[in-house]
């Protein structure tokens, strides 16, 4: 199908991500460019938001809204302004995606789903494998109950700096799984104990991006050619820790991919319609690289 510019009217359908700040987000760009790319009446706008509950009342009197993404920092209090939440979001304890529908507000968080599905993509099997876990805030938070309820893993370590958000990371998805969940600091000398074991290793921490961007987590030392790396860091898109992977031989899968598919998965909640992933991805790319 080709596209064509679509005039906004009376019939035009409002998306847009609520955050503070979001001036930086590339959301827009990639939603826009979906959109036009099936010719569809909607558009995708950034809502700088101090007051997420002023706003999700405001929009809720909007008959053109289909939905919103929901970004730092309202992604746990926005919770409590929706009609109805998704199973995976409700047991993370944060959305990021608010679907409008005859009125009624439902929450989904698609970084759990984005992360799954960028594995899928890569070929990566997880069913009996070992994960490791680095990283206990909300990112790791999402990506842990996405694993522990939707695929079938060996083994699940977690380890993170924070002890005690570590901790609740922890209790909490323990709670949904009879999986044995192995903790400890993130640490060279715990990283030497579990990675040797370890079938994928998923980075979910702020290290490696701007202005951390020549550090990483994991001695290169420790990467060998039976383990798959996946960073969540989309800003570079080849962080320390993949080109150090890279040349000791791991398959890696980049930031970009998870960031992709929780667009994805988005933008088929807000419109019905298969998403022009690859569409998207050039967008993404193309202001990344």
């Amino acid at each position: 199908m080709s596209a064509k510019m679509v005039m906004i009217n009376a019939h035009t359908q409002l998306c847009g991500i609520l955050g503070y700040p979001v001036e930086h987000s590339l959301s827009p760009a990639i939603h826009n460019a979906a959109f036009q790319a099936l010719n569809l009446n909607y558009v995708y706008l950034a809502f700088p938001v101090e007051d997420i509950a002023s706003a999700l009342q405001g929009l809720r009197a909007l008959g053109n809204v289909r939905g919103m993404s929901v970004t730092i920092p309202h992604k746990v209090t926005a919770l409590s302004h929706v009609d109805r939440l998704d199973p995976t979001a409700k047991r993370i304890g944060a959305i990021n995606t608010i679907v409008k529908t005859e009125g009624t507000f439902d929450g989904y968080n698609t970084d759990a789903s984005g992360a799954l599905r960028a594995l899928e993509n890569a070929g990566v099997g997880l069913q009996g494998k070992h994960v490791v876990l680095l990283g206990s805030g909300g990112a790791a938070r999402a990506i842990a109950f996405g694993l522990v309820m939707n695929a079938h893993l060996g083994a699940l370590t977690i380890l993170g700096i924070d002890e005690v958000e570590r901790g609740v990371l922890v209790r909490d998805v323990q709670g949904e799984t009879a999986l044995p969940i192995k903790e400890g600091p993130l640490s060279p000398e715990m990283l030497a104990q579990v990675l040797p074991q370890a079938h994928l290793l998923i980075h979910c921490t702020p290290v490696g991006m701007y202005p951390r961007v020549d550090e990483s987590c994991v001695p290169e030392a420790m990467l060998t050619p039976c383990l798959t790396v996946m960073d969540i860091v989309y800003n570079p898109a080849r962080t320390r820790l993949l080109q150090e992977a890279h040349r000791a031989g791991c398959q890696t899968i980049s930031g970009i991919e998870m960031f992709l598919y929780q667009a994805v998965t988005q933008f088929e909640l807000w419109t019905g319609h298969p998403a022009p992933v690859e569409v998207m991805r050039q967008v993404v790319e193309s202001q990344l690289t």
